[in-house]
């Protein structure tokens, strides 16, 4: 058993074999992380309840129009029908949307709530597993504090937020997602080692079949997660001493296959090869011009998010969780030489030194190489524009937020035992550190406070518009109209009626008069 003070042990002093404290103070303040946990949750707490309350204020905007009346007359099987041969071929994209819809507007403005408790839940669970393969013992505190945190930058911090949170086709396609693959990931850190075969294979059968419904759901995300399942497939090969089976391996190549088999549904499906059709002809995507354009519009992505400064705040939300997390690991007294070890400290619990250095290193390739492949992916969709579409961020963002935050949490639990180390300086030193990565986490919340705002005053007046706009068509197609006026109500740069002078390529305002069963529209 090791005789001196392992990394990420308790900062408190050993108490004797009778329960009281046998020395000095404890050296860290024993309020200061609780009070800078608790600060952290309500300001975080604060802007994701914003988010989820505006919920309510949601009304159809752009493909909401289509999705809600195709839900309505065709039924859930009828619009993933249509979304399978006359749409884009996502077939589970379709089906969510169907069972969505068909609640009517209670399922629009539910979701973003729905979203916000998944995410928080599956963060806390996330990283409260994290904390003890290290060894620590997790804050439930100050966990709720940085998942919550993390849901703040990832709603406010780019530069579509209501597309992120509030619009539900997005959501669908791009935040849900990340929310999927999180509970997906938990659901092989339970299983994959499980004692019981039944449960092994359950977990396998699940890697399949949800890599395959991710498949069909979302291409960004598809990328993404491929990616980091076949890095992580290659280094929990047995031959490199990480894992000692090939369950991980196994779990993997599941994920991969189910994505796989999934993009492959959708790239042939009736829908996607019409929608290619209706794309211009363009240099292969693998020429040199094309990758080049794809090499800038990468580049101009990440202008963009290195631009935003708060995204800082991932880090040291982590930073405060690392120390937190040091300062509640419960230390074992030796009876005999009255000497501290971490938990698991000579067992071998816990990742080695190159599992652990290639943990640290697996989010760069991820992050790098996932933006890059979905900077390829929106340019063979969408165009030179298509880098601009900032809701297919969310799938390389979120690992990039993840990885910061981990990055501050390994920072803390090395950090926090040496500066309590230093004698007499030891306190002060780690409420100096706290409260600067507590400043630093606040200041980067406030910043997102002003865009928060606009979109709640834009969301909040559209949504009276709407409303009593909604209300004279119905009036008037119950007296018999069958050609009513219509004000465009533009939110979160997505298209509305009369978006194009061409009303013959208006499939908006098509899908408008679908909606409210007229022959026609036209602009009031």
């Amino acid at each position: 058993m090791s005789t001196v003070a392992a990394e990420g042990e308790d900062l408190v002093t050993p108490s004797s074999p009778t329960g009281r404290n046998t020395g000095r103070p404890r050296p860290l303040p024993h309020a200061l992380l609780p009070a800078a946990g608790a600060t952290l949750l309500a300001a975080a707490g604060a802007l994701v309840a914003v988010g989820c309350f505006l919920g309510l204020y949601i009304r159809p905007t752009s493909d909401d129009w289509c999705a809600a009346w195709k839900t309505r007359d065709l039924g859930v099987l009828g619009i993933t029908a249509d979304f399978y041969t006359t749409q884009n071929g996502r077939v589970a994209n379709a089906f969510l949307s169907g069972l969505l819809y068909s609640g009517g507007p209670a399922g629009t403005k539910l979701l973003p709530t729905l979203i916000a408790v998944s995410l928080t839940a599956a963060l806390v669970l996330l990283g409260r597993r994290l904390l003890r393969t290290l060894g620590h013992a997790p804050p439930l505190l100050l966990l709720t504090a940085c998942a919550l945190a993390l849901q703040a930058l990832l709603y406010y911090a780019g530069t579509r937020s209501y597309q992120v949170l509030l619009w539900a086709p997005a959501t669908i396609s791009h935040t849900l997602p990340s929310v999927i693959g999180l509970w997906a990931l938990l659901l092989a850190l339970t299983t994959v080692n499980h004692p019981r075969p039944a449960v092994r294979t359950a977990g396998l059968a699940g890697a399949l079949l949800i890599g395959f419904a991710l498949g069909t759901l979302s291409e960004p995300f598809a990328l993404v997660s491929g990616l980091l399942a076949a890095l992580t497939a290659v280094l929990c090969l047995p031959r490199l001493r990480l894992a000692p089976t090939w369950r991980p391996f196994t779990w993997c190549l599941l994920w991969c296959t189910g994505l796989a088999c999934g993009l492959a549904v959708l790239y042939t499906s009736p829908g996607a090869r019409w929608r290619r059709a209706q794309q211009p002809e363009k240099p292969p995507m693998l020429s040199t011009a094309e990758l080049r354009a794809t090499y800038e519009d990468w580049l101009h992505m990440w202008d963009t998010v290195t631009g935003q400064r708060a995204y800082l705040a991932a880090a040291a939300a982590g930073l405060l969780l690392g120390l937190a997390a040091t300062l509640r690991t419960h230390t074992r007294t030796n009876p005999r030489t009255r000497t501290r070890t971490r938990p698991g400290a000579g067992s071998g619990a816990g990742p080695g030194r190159p599992a652990r250095a290639a943990l640290l290193l697996l989010p760069l390739p991820v992050v790098v190489l996932g933006s890059f492949a979905v900077a390829a992916g929106l340019r063979s969709g969408y165009g030179p524009t298509g880098w601009t579409y900032a809701r297919t961020w969310t799938s390389y963002l979120l690992p990039m937020e993840l990885a910061l935050c981990g990055y501050g949490v390994l920072l803390g639990a090395w950090a926090g035992p040496r500066l309590a180390a230093r004698g007499p300086a030891g306190p002060g030193a780690l409420a100096a550190a706290t409260t600067a990565a507590l400043c630093l986490t606040m200041a980067s919340m406030a910043s997102l406070v002003p865009a928060l705002q606009q979109l709640t005053t834009t969301t909040v007046a559209r949504s009276v518009a709407w409303d009593a706009q909604n209300a004279r068509i119905r009036a008037e197609t119950a007296r018999g109209a069958t050609d009513v006026g219509y004000r465009p109500l533009p939110i979160g740069n997505l298209a509305e009626p009369f978006f194009t002078s061409d009303y013959r390529r208006d499939w908006v305002a098509a899908c408008v008069s679908r909606w409210y069963d007229v022959n026609r529209i036209h602009r009031r």
